[in-house]
Formats: structure tokens, sequence, C-alpha cells
């Protein structure tokens, strides 16, 4: 405790300025300083040139901006609404920021003159406006920004807090808005830039609701009754659930830093973001100023950020998802970074010992049977088959063996070109319908995990087995409901 005496002979003014000056003391020492504030300082930083913008498409971010002086920044970001893919068969019309979800990412430094061009491109059917959280001003440029089709408008801000923040459209209904898809990130890096690190991507999840259930195939509209309630059909990464994955994966090599720039669009929902594999070594919370280290799962408010740091230290696919699991593995929120490399056993050994442990007996495990209502049978041709048992593929196969059949290494095997598979499709029928667990060779790699029996149809399990025959290499075999049918009644008896 800090105690003031002797004090009668003083004069309120010199008591008061004592006071303030053993408080700013005691506070300084306690971590708090109060000798500047950041923002008044770099909103009279002067401006040394002008330059165009770099913009970048996601899972890419333009270059660093290092040691540059700030400048008169040109950014212009062009509105356009065009149709997509949401998921294998299933278009969605986006409303994006420079024709891709999230929209581009800009760069910046503090103290940087930001004069912005927004364009609605004259083919849109709406007006739209754009509110960045970096901006100091009233709607974040909203109010400055309303913009029809074919016409563009220009508005200018310093930005003045360093920080990784999101932008949006703000038009009414704004939900909707940002629901189709508008919004991004914008960095605002500190003088002198972030620390340098190896590699750096760009990943913001979104949560999309449309008039179909999720895998309904053909163009979805929007449902904004589903936005309403909070009742997203999707939660992707980067506008799509293949977005990040197989030839879309972001990769690193061992060794290497890597920097993802993460952000949470919305418009509901609030993400736990997670690598599996992975720690983050350093977490700018909410995107802001305060690190905090050795972190497994950062949340990521709607509209809001962070920045996340790690080295990668074993070879191996790390997948990135919300922790609130089942978005990832039943809504889309799983993306892959790939890492090329030797392996250090010394921090991960692989599997040191194979067996079986089964807590709940020696029974394979069943998925929950539930009544069905019978549909009336239509033989489907084969093509019809394939494209039915893709759609059933990315709902109930894709998250183990993966969006091409290449399965993960030492876990799931691979169902491209197997000769597990395509020696014996019976064996491959008995599998969907009962479970396998045990040790098995595909390829000439040992596996030894359990599969559970899945809960689906006789003309399901037809169509997502001829579909897996067809694809990748494998000897395509059609496979038909009664075949299913058959191998079921003989399980049964």
């Amino acid at each position: 405790m800090i105690m003031i005496t002797n004090l009668t002979k003083r004069t309120k003014t010199g008591v008061a300025a004592i006071c303030c000056t053993l408080i700013s003391v005691g506070l300084t020492a306690f971590g708090i300083n109060f000798t500047k504030n950041d923002a008044d300082h770099y909103k009279k930083v002067p401006v040394e040139g002008e330059m165009i913008a770099e913009l970048t498409a996601p899972p890419f971010v333009p270059k660093p901006v290092g040691n540059r002086p700030a400048k008169k920044l040109i950014v212009n970001m062009e509105i356009k609404e065009m149709e997509g893919e949401m998921a294998d068969g299933v278009k969605y019309t986006y409303w994006t920021f420079g024709g891709s979800v999230p929209g581009s990412f800009i760069r910046t430094r503090v103290g940087d003159e930001v004069e912005f061009h927004l364009r609605n491109h004259p083919d849109n059917k709406l007006p739209h406006n754009i509110d960045l959280h970096a901006v100091t001003g009233p709607g974040g440029g909203a109010t400055s920004s309303l913009v029809a089709p074919g016409h563009e408008k220009v508005f200018n801000f310093k930005v003045i807090n360093q920080g990784l923040y999101v932008y949006h459209c703000a038009t009414a209904p704004v939900g909707m808005h940002i629901a189709n898809g508008m919004y991004g990130l914008i960095l605002v890096e500190p003088e002198g830039g972030l620390p340098p690190v190896d590699k750096e991507y760009y990943v913001m999840q979104g949560d999309f609701y449309t008039k179909g259930a999720n895998g309904e195939s053909g163009l979805q509209p929007f449902d904004m009754n589903k936005a309403v309630k909070e009742q997203p059909d999707y939660v992707v990464f980067n506008g799509s659930t293949k977005s990040l994955v197989g030839d879309k994966a972001i990769t690193a090599k061992v060794g290497e830093t890597v920097r993802l720039f993460v952000g949470n669009g919305g418009p509901n929902l609030v993400s736990s973001f997670h690598v599996i594999g992975e720690i983050f070594d350093k977490v700018h919370v909410e995107g802001g100023e305060m690190i905090n280290k050795n972190v497994q799962t950062t949340l990521i408010p709607a509209g809001g950020s962070a920045i996340v740091d790690f080295k990668v230290d074993v070879p191996g696919t790390l997948i990135l998802v919300d922790h609130s699991i089942f978005r990832t593995f039943n809504k889309g929120s799983l993306g892959m970074l790939k890492v090329e490399g030797p392996g250090d056993k010394t921090i991960y050994s692989g599997t040191t010992q194979e067996g079986i442990y089964l807590p709940e007996g020696g029974t394979i495990q069943n998925m929950p049977k539930v009544k069905t209502t019978e549909k009336p049978k239509v033989s489907l041709t084969v093509p019809q088959q394939i494209a039915a048992g893709k759609e059933i593929y990315g709902k109930t196969c894709f998250a183990c063996h993966q969006s091409e059949g290449q399965g993960i290494p030492t876990v799931f095997p691979p169902l491209a070109k197997s000769d597990f598979l395509n020696a014996n499709h019976t064996r491959a029928i008995n599998t969907v319908l009962s479970g396998l667990s045990g040790e098995v060779t595909v390829n000439g790699n040992k596996y030894n995990n359990i599969m559970t029996s899945q809960n689906l149809t006789d003309e399901e399990i037809a169509n997502v087995l001829t579909y897996v025959y067809n694809s990748w290499g494998n000897n395509k075999t059609v496979v038909k409901p009664e075949m299913v049918k058959a191998q079921r009644e003989q399980n049964v008896h």
C-alpha cells in the first residue's frame, strides 16, 4: 500500500498531482501504461506516397507489409452475385466481395489512409454496402458506401488500431446479406509488421441456411426461417464443404511456422476453432494485441477473428475443425493442412502396439436404428446410382476415407485402388451392413481399427458402393439393391 503523509501544507492542486503520479506509478508496476494513446498517435501519422492494395482470394493472403511507411492505400473491391457449389451436387447463389467467400483479404498497416472503391457489378440484382470493423466512423463505412448495381462509391478512412478485423455487408436485411457470404477480413499490421513466418493462410467460417436439407441437390435458395431460428444446414470454411480438402488443402513442410488468419462471418454461430494434431503456440485473442500461448481450441465469435501461429514438427494431415464437432462431420466445417517431411519419433512415435479394446463387449457397435417410411422403389441407371452414391459418401464416409478415397494413413484404409475392396464385393457389402473390426491388409499396409455398421437402406448401400467401385481406379463393379438385400437376409439367418 502507498501511504501519503505530511500533506497538510500542500495545496489541493499539489495533492491531486502527487496522487495521480503515485497511482500512475503503481498501476504501471502492474503492467498498465497510460503514457500514450496509440490510436491518437496513428491518426496523426503522415502518409508517404500511394499504392494499390493487393487483394487475394482465400486461402491465400497478400504479402506482409514489412517495414514500409504508412501510405495512401487504394482498395478496389467489386461485389458479385454468383452461383457456386456448396457441396457435391448442391448449388447456391452467393453474394460476394471480390468473387469469393469469404471476400478478398485486405492487408494494411497502422497509419495507412485507405481510399476504398466499392463497385456493384451491373449484372447484380441488389444494392449492397460494406461495414469494416477496422473503421472508426459511422457504420464502419456502411453509411457512406451503399451502392446500386452498376455504380461505384468511394470513401476514405485512416486505420488507427492494429488487429485482424471482419468486414461484412450491412444492407438490410443485414443477416441475409451476411448469410449469403458477404464477409471477409482486413488485417491492420503494427509498425514494422508482424513477426515473419514461413506460411500464412486465410480461413473463415460461415453458417448457411438452405430451403433443402443438408445434401439435397440442385440450386438451393436461402431460407430466412431457418436463419432466424439459427438452424443452419451447412457450417463451412471458405464458403463450401470442399474448399480446404483434397487438392485444395493448404500445405506446409516439417519445421515450418504456420500462421492462420481465422475469421467467423456467422451470421449466428460461434466457432470453436481447433487443428487436430497441433497446439497453437500463440493466439492473438479475438484478433487483437493480447497473446495467449499453448492453446488447444480458441473461441471466435460471430463477427470476430483470431490469429493463430504454430510450428509443424511431424508429417501428416492435420484436420481443421469447428470443435462443435457435429458441425464438422455432418455440416461441413472441415479442412486439411498437409504437412510433408521427415518424421520425428521423439515427438510422435506412430503405433507401437496393435490390439482391440472393446469395453462394451465383443460385438460390433451398431448405429441406432430408426423406423423409416417405405418409399416407392425406382430402378436407377448406373450413372444415377453413382450420382446418388456420391452424395451419400459425402455425408457418411468422407470424414474417415477422405474426398478422393485416400483414407488417413495408419488410421483409416484407402478406398482408392483398394485390393481389399476389388477382391470381394460381397465382403464389402457385409462390411457396410455389419461393420468390421480387427486387422486387415489393404494395398500392402496393415490397419487395425473398428468400422461401425451403417444405418443405410439397401438402395443407399448399393449406390454408395457403386460410386466407390466406379471411382479412383477401382474395378467398376455395379452393386444392386437386391444384392444388398440378399446379404442382409443371410446375416439375419
